[in-house]
């Protein structure tokens, strides 16, 4: 998980700089997404980070580490967009309370890995990006969030963590030892229900009987493969459903609404499925929904549901 921090030449001008800047866009977008949980944002702080980084970039003369440098600046710039936004939780039971929560695709996933020309790019684990290590991160102060990230997920030391917050490595020691513990209330008790390497060939079965179930529209194979406590929320909107009794009239009558094609990927490091919807009267299917699909003892324990904003992200047309 961890990575090595790096230094650099001191930047010999403009141009050097913004190309040095910009190598590490995708790695930072991550860090970002993790503290805010949504991909617009991260974008937007992106942004903010490297118009700090040019406005300051005289004051950068090489002694310092520059990826740390950047994770500073994007960490101060995440600190303020969450303080402005007084987004505050104390306790989560559901992505319903995360109405800011985006799915990130894998394939910008895998564009923060390391290659022989960026040996400090982050590898991104699935267990620091899978939503249920997401919202437990949403419930920690956002300075107990940063230091956990820097720590437990980039894997940096004592002394580079409380230079990150500007602050003594006693002080970013202890926030790192609350984050563990609150991470550890708000996370499944059973790790091994949300943590793993690739994607396994039961969880690709599973995404393929979805996909087959929504585009026959049987509602039947749809309810077989899902857990008995089944849970599907829909951010933005705040709305929970819970087990098959309630979910299976929604099932169905979602399957009535016309004919489904559906589209296999991957977010977050989870199986995930894009639907098109042609609706009675329509020549097009069209862009509808990500369902991104949580597996637990071989069935589908929870679907979250989000809009089509970010199809292009994900590489997928409006229409099919």
């Amino acid at each position: 998980m961890s990575a090595a921090i790096g230094s650099v030449d001191p930047v010999a001008d403009d141009a050097a700089f913004s190309d040095r800047t910009e190598r590490h866009r995708r790695e930072l977008h991550v860090h970002c997404y993790r503290m805010l949980a949504s991909f617009d944002e991260a974008e937007d702080a992106v942004q903010e980070t490297f118009l700090r980084a040019w406005r300051s970039r005289d004051s950068f003369d090489g002694s310092t580490l520059f990826r740390a440098w950047l994770y500073r600046i994007a960490t101060n710039v995440c600190l303020d967009m969450i303080r402005r936004r007084s987004r505050r939780l104390t306790t989560m039971h559901s992505y319903a309370e995360l109405p800011w929560l985006q799915p990130y695709p894998d394939a910008m996933l895998d564009e923060a890995a390391p290659s022989d020309d960026e040996p400090d790019a982050v590898v991104v684990e699935r267990e620091t990006i899978e939503l249920a290590f997401l919202a437990a991160l949403q419930v920690l102060p956002p300075r107990q969030r940063a230091a956990l990230i820097a720590r437990d997920v980039l894997g940096w030391p004592a002394v580079e963590t409380a230079s990150l917050l500007e602050t003594s490595v006693a002080a970013a020691n202890s926030a790192v030892q609350r984050a563990r513990a609150t991470m550890q209330e708000h996370l499944p008790a059973r790790r091994a229900d949300w943590t793993a390497g690739e994607s396994t060939p039961e969880e690709r079965a599973l995404l393929a009987s979805f996909i087959d179930a929504h585009q026959r529209g049987d509602a039947a194979l749809a309810i077989s493969i899902a857990s008995q406590d089944i849970r599907i929320t829909m951010p933005p909107n705040m709305l929970v459903f819970q087990g098959l009794d309630s979910i299976a009239p929604l099932l169905q009558n979602a399957l009535r609404d016309g004919e489904w094609r559906l589209v296999p990927t991957m977010a977050n490091r989870m199986p995930t499925a894009a639907s098109y919807l042609r609706q009675p009267g329509d020549s097009e299917f069209r862009a509808f929904k990500f369902d991104v699909l949580r597996i637990a003892d071989g069935r589908i324990a929870e679907i979250t549901t989000f809009g089509v904003g970010l199809f292009p992200a994900f590489g997928l047309p409006p229409t099919l």
